[in-house]
């Protein structure tokens, strides 16, 4: 513990959710600043705001790197990322310098999971499509093949990465009747048993799949892991699902792929870059449906994260066992 009146410097880059600044300010170990804002703070402010700190609260769209830690300086102790993915982190370097990290793991599986089975079903389903012919007055009479879409019963399900979260949107998908569920990834999981999860090499599962998902952890072999010889060996009826991380798809390429008909329809929850600007040639495709990454949006799932990421930082801060420690 400090000495009296020697607070630990704390930097949170971003507004939170009152249950992480609640758990805080009640510890009285660390003197707070904050960037108040909804917005990403700019990279000089980060620089900034950095200075002499014992510990850094930041967000996925905070680049934490080298230039940051030199700002920061050897007091920095540890990093908490609301998050789970530690992508945005330069994980060598943090090692290098012994400073610990703390992130989110868990505490977003299913609402994330919730999310992407929603934008599956918005996807095959044409749901958007269809809210916007109710708007635009595209709704005349009944007919037979208007609208018409892909339904997940007696379908062939591959989720790439069977990870918490894949494992949790298999758990989601099997109760509407998938015959087979094929997953891909490093190596075999025991867990696959709950789901019949079947381990196929990567080629079977896109050649095989009506639906694939892809919740994968974004590392240098997944990067830009589907592309056009990716698309090229799907069926053109399947639907193409990505609620990981944008860089694993090449964009180009999967626009390529839905505007020749290679593949049906594409459902994202996340993009290169974030946000996807309002030009950008997906958002002219009718069957593609982009989210703005809101894969673990609900209030209380936010909330969770929030406090988790408080107790990361006072235990870094402290040097005492982190609730959620990453192992570098």
């Amino acid at each position: 513990m400090q000495a009296a009146g020697k607070l630990m410097k704390v930097f949170v880059t971003r507004r939170i959710p009152q249950e992480g600044m609640k758990i805080l300010s009640a510890a009285g170990v660390c003197e707070v600043s904050l960037w108040d804002s909804d917005e990403p703070l700019p990279r000089s402010e980060l620089l900034k705001g950095v200075q002499g700190v014992h510990g850094l609260l930041c967000m996925l769209s905070d680049k934490i790197d080298a230039e940051v830690l030199d700002a920061a300086g050897p007091n920095l102790k540890v990093i908490s990322t609301l998050s789970v993915g530690f992508d945005h982190l330069a994980v060598d370097e943090i090692k290098q310098r012994g400073i610990r990290v703390g992130y989110t793991p868990n505490v977003l599986t299913d609402a994330t999971a919730e999310l992407t089975v929603a934008l599956l079903l918005a996807t095959a389903r044409r749901l958007p499509e269809g809210v916007e012919e109710v708007k635009n007055g595209g709704w005349s009479s009944w007919k037979p093949l208007w609208l018409c879409g892909y339904g997940l019963s007696g379908s062939t399900v591959g989720i790439i990465g069977l990870g918490r979260i894949g494992l949790a949107i298999a758990k989601r998908l099997m109760p509407f009747g998938v015959k087979r569920l094929l997953y891909s990834g490093r190596t075999a999981k025991s867990q696959a048993n709950e789901v019949n999860g079947e381990f196929v090499p990567m080629d079977t599962l896109v050649s095989m799949s009506d639906f694939i998902v892809v919740s994968c952890s974004l590392t240098p072999e997944t990067q830009g892991l589907c592309d056009k010889t990716f698309f090229s060996k799907m069926k053109n009826t399947a639907v193409f699902v990505n609620s990981s991380r944008g860089a694993v798809v090449n964009q180009e390429d999967l626009y390529e792929a839905l505007s020749s008909g290679q593949i049906a329809a594409a459902g994202l929850d996340v993009t290169t870059p974030e946000p996807l600007p309002a030009n950008h040639p997906l958002l002219t495709l009718k069957n593609c449906v982009v989210l703005p990454h809101i894969g673990s949006a609900t209030y209380s799932t936010r909330g969770t994260m929030s406090a988790l990421a408080a107790q990361n930082l006072l235990a870094g801060v402290q040097g005492t066992a982190m609730p959620s420690e990453l192992t570098l």
